[in-house]
């Protein structure tokens, strides 16, 4: 009896892509067109306002081997990724984006790494073409806090090019926290994991969609979903101006009675005041940061609404989160 062939499914993410989804289907039918291993494609229009949506289904009405999900409004690309995860058939599942900087062309390469027995295998950027000084150097700075401040594991130049193996999938699917970072919940699992460097090309076409402030605000979402750190800091920081507060009231003891010298200075007083309240303002906001996580992950909603799709079928979506709510209208 003759096994089943292996199947590869690659979950792509897409916002307002549709000039890069007319060439990434081409690319990808290019460089696995002549393997020996099957795959499909699930592309995951995360609430795009342009034709994305159109140029997916286009695609996925000629093709059973692509599959489209569209969510209701824009969740992010974290839980577009998770999406694509949910409804992964295969027996191991790509993450890549739709710009064509992560290149197809790696995937033959990914499988044959996977075959050897790597439940991980992860692509690392050793270079970036046509990007800017500020993009690489702040990217550089993202990896860094990050391997710092919340997983060591984590590889530098490593983003969300991966393959993932069926353990590794099925670890992530169990994982539905709210806010999400897969590149740290990837490192969590510590599943055997292999790097497979590339120079990474410029953009196929249009811009980048994580800025500065987006790529500031994903560092965030990593340090406070995988770290305590943030509180802990503003505990030393409070200790450190406590500190510092005694030294001074020990200085004003000392001028009163041994120098007999009035205290000058209101404003340093105030200055003080001000850094107190600071701090204290600080940790109560660090506190609410988490507070209100707590209270996001306690109301238990599915992570991303699906409004249509087309050739999926119900996945089998872990129980915690069973609502995963689709309107479906598959083809």
């Amino acid at each position: 009896m003759n096994a089943e062939p292996f199947l590869l499914s690659i979950v792509v993410a897409a916002y307002n892509e549709e000039q890069s989804l007319r060439l990434l289907i081409p690319a990808l039918r290019a460089a696995l067109g002549s393997q020996v291993f099957a795959y499909e494609v699930i592309l995951v229009d995360d609430g795009s306002s342009d034709q994305t949506g159109a140029v997916a289904k286009e695609y996925a009405a000629g093709d059973s081997s692509i599959r489209y999900i569209r969510f209701s409004r824009n969740f992010g690309q974290q839980a577009a990724i998770t999406a694509g995860l949910d409804a992964a058939r295969g027996n191991a599942v790509v993450v890549m984006d739709a710009d064509l900087q992560d290149p197809p062309e790696l995937l033959p390469e990914m499988v044959r790494l996977h075959l050897q027995g790597y439940e991980v295998v992860s692509a690392r950027r050793d270079r970036r073409d046509g990007e800017s000084t500020v993009k690489i150097l702040t990217a550089k700075m993202f990896y860094g806090l990050m391997r710092r401040f919340v997983d060591k594991r984590m590889q530098p130049e490593v983003g969300d090019f991966r393959l993932y193996g069926p353990r590794a999938l099925a670890a992530l699917r169990a994982m539905r926290e709210q806010h999400r970072f897969l590149r740290g919940m990837a490192a969590w699992t510590g599943f055997k994991e292999v790097i497979l460097p590339f120079a990474r090309p410029a953009r196929a076409v249009g811009e980048t969609k994580y800025g500065f402030w987006k790529m500031l605000r994903f560092a965030w979402t990593g340090i406070s979903s995988f770290s305590a750190l943030p509180l802990r800091a503003s505990l030393l920081l409070g200790l450190a101006t406590a500190g510092m507060g005694f030294l001074y009231l020990g200085y004003t003891v000392y001028a009163a009675l041994v120098l007999h010298t009035t205290v000058q200075g209101w404003a340093s007083l105030i200055a003080v005041q001000v850094i107190f309240s600071g701090v204290t303002l600080v940790a109560l906001g660090l506190l609410g940061e988490y507070v209100a996580r707590i209270y996001e992950e306690s109301k238990g909603r599915p992570l991303y609404l699906v409004e249509e799709t087309v050739n999926i079928e119900e996945s089998k979506t872990p129980a915690r989160k069973p609502s995963e709510s689709r309107v479906s209208h598959s083809g």
